[in-house]
């Protein structure tokens, strides 16, 4: 009997663990156009500063995961913006903009549940979150926060909304 027990045990890790890799793979799909939408810096020094940005989601040509390139505007002043994800083994690697050894940071961690990636940052001593959400496929919901003692605190936010004539097909859940 706990021959049986072990050996469905081990059959339902690997089926759950499928499942979840399919998961990613459909909300990295889902990714793929063109979204805008407007953003604001909700903590900090510029709290209050409202933005538009309009990125284009891709999926990196090798390996498994999304790619985010464009800017976001405060009036006539316009920041290029660009992130890359990909999956390494059982987590997420990348950076925002040039990575922390530049203007950005380094993703060096991360998660997937329903709908959500949950990816960890850092840059020198500052770590933290982003969270991005897909609860619509039209809708994109991005969040990130940072460390402050042991609290996790929202500074930036952004809702986009798909851009591009198309709408993906494959249904994210």
């Amino acid at each position: 009997m706990r021959l049986v027990t072990l050996v469905f045990s081990v059959f339902t890790l690997f089926a759950l663990s499928t499942s979840a890799f399919a998961s990613d793979t459909k909300f990295f799909k889902s990714i793929e156009g063109k979204w805008s939408g407007p953003g604001e810096i909700v903590a900090g020094k510029y709290k209050g500063t409202k933005y538009i940005c309009t990125f284009d989601g891709t999926n990196p040509e090798k390996g498994h995961g999304m790619v985010i390139d464009g800017s976001c505007r405060v009036g006539v002043f316009a920041q290029k913006m660009s992130a890359h994800i990909t999956k390494k083994g059982n987590t997420y690697k990348g950076a925002f903009l040039d990575g922390a050894k530049g203007d950005g940071m380094d993703v060096t961690g991360g998660r997937y549940t329903r709908n959500r990636i949950i990816v960890d940052i850092i840059r020198n001593d500052l770590k933290g979150i982003m969270v991005v959400n897909l609860n619509d496929r039209n809708q994109l919901k991005a969040t990130i926060s940072v460390k402050h003692n042991t609290k996790l605190v929202p500074v930036i936010g952004m809702n986009l909304t798909r851009i591009d004539t198309g709408t993906v097909t494959s249904s994210i859940k």
